[in-house]
């Protein structure tokens, strides 16, 4: 078989293919994770936001899956504390019930009981948070990752357990054989541009927000199935939030989730925003929408404002960084293998766009169709179980 992408889930499709005895070969065309899965969040979290929207089997899903990587990469995985402020007198209990309910869906994963913070406590725990008007604040617990580190070590795994994986190789086309089925792909060296044919029973499709782009080389009439979006990352100093506790904002102008999370500099994660064009590999974010974040006003109070971003001088800005996001796939495309004469599997991250704790999970959901890549010699009774497979650590990484 062969996987296309590179990301979280293309490796994570690797090591459970690899793991239950296929044979593997993982296409990059770049470095690995050089899309959506180095530019998260850093959050290994259920998606409270998720639970609003009233998606409770996602967010149990991805609460299990977040303690499953605690429990096999607890070199990654750290418990973090995250408070919602409270200005109005109903934030307290609506939040504070919800977030019972979010601790409730975690079970035996749960990372920390939520509590009620009064206005002294919140102010200890964010120093800097704005006063005018606060009542307090509700505190629950999420998990804190690096993203990049967990794809290498995620990339190792599939290597130890047999995979093959190529970065700077772009399938550049997708072959068929005679009677119209997929049977491979056409690698380009990026480096020399060589090209070769690799031949495979299924190619897997986890290309993220790209995966249109393989569809159209499978049929070049396919319709559309992700509507994407960008999001945003934004450096300062760390003094811009001293304290040990992140923040998320439940509800900004406009209707969306923001974060702000602290560490050696303080990293203020805005909301997405619908892309109306093709993503792309290295996108760029709106300086006016930066320079005029509503939310980030509102909750943090400091003596000196940060510079705007269009200052090259700036020093509240360390760096900052745009990802293009899989949004929810297009109602009139279903998230299923494709049409009888291809065997391009199209169920990926790239198709619903979920936390990415939940790799394991879209990994290790395989079409019937899998079975007949399997390496003959390996019983099908022989098989490994990710949820068990701890991620390894090694200096190199």
């Amino acid at each position: 078989m062969i996987v296309v992408g590179g990301g979280a889930t293309g490796a994570g499709v690797a090591i459970d293919g690899a793991t239950r005895g296929y044979d593997v070969l993982l296409l990059e065309q770049s470095d690995f994770g050089k899309g959506t899965s180095s530019r998260s969040t850093k959050l290994v979290h259920g998606g409270v936001r998720y639970l609003e929207q009233g998606n409770v089997s996602l967010v149990m899903e991805a609460l299990k899956e977040r303690g499953l990587l605690l429990q096999n990469a607890p070199h990654l995985v750290r418990n973090l504390g995250f408070i919602v402020p409270n200005y109005d007198w109903w934030e307290a209990p609506f939040y504070g019930i919800g977030l019972k309910l979010y601790n409730l869906l975690a079970g035996k994963y749960g990372f920390g009981a939520s509590r009620i913070l009064s206005k002294e406590e919140t102010l200890e725990r964010l120093p800097t948070i704005n006063t005018e008007g606060l009542r307090g604040g509700v505190i629950y617990f999420d998990g804190q990752f690096d993203d990049s580190r967990l794809l290498i070590n995620l990339v190792t795994t599939a290597y130890e357990q047999g995979a093959v994986l190529l970065n700077y190789a772009q399938a550049a086309d997708v072959t068929r054989d005679g009677e119209g089925f997929v049977d491979g792909v056409v690698v380009r060296d990026m480096e020399t541009g060589e090209e070769f044919h690799a031949q495979a029973k299924v190619v897997v499709n986890a290309t993220g927000p790209f995966c249109d782009d393989l569809r159209r080389k499978a049929d070049p009439a396919v319709e559309p199935m992700i509507a994407a979006s960008q999001g945003i990352h934004l450096v300062f100093d760390g003094s811009f939030l001293s304290g040990d506790s992140a923040i998320m904002v439940p509800h900004t102008s406009d209707g969306r989730v923001m974060f702000a999370i602290p560490g050696t500099a303080t990293r203020w994660s805005a909301p997405p925003t619908p892309l109306f064009q093709r993503p792309r590999w290295s996108p760029s974010p709106s300086i006016r929408r930066l320079n005029s974040s509503s939310a980030r006003r509102r909750f943090i109070s400091l003596k000196s404002r940060p510079a705007p971003m269009s200052s090259a001088s700036s020093r509240a800005f360390a760096r900052w960084c745009a990802r293009a996001i899989p949004a929810i796939p297009r109602p009139s495309r279903a998230i299923t293998p494709s049409a009888s004469k291809t065997a391009v599997w199209l169920r990926s991250a790239a198709a619903s766009g979920p936390p990415i704790a939940t790799w394991r999970k879209i990994a290790s959901t395989r079409p019937p169709r899998w079975r007949a890549c399997r390496r003959s010699r390996v019983s099908p009774a022989i098989s490994t179980c990710t949820a068990s497979t701890p991620v390894p650590t090694s200096s190199a990484t």
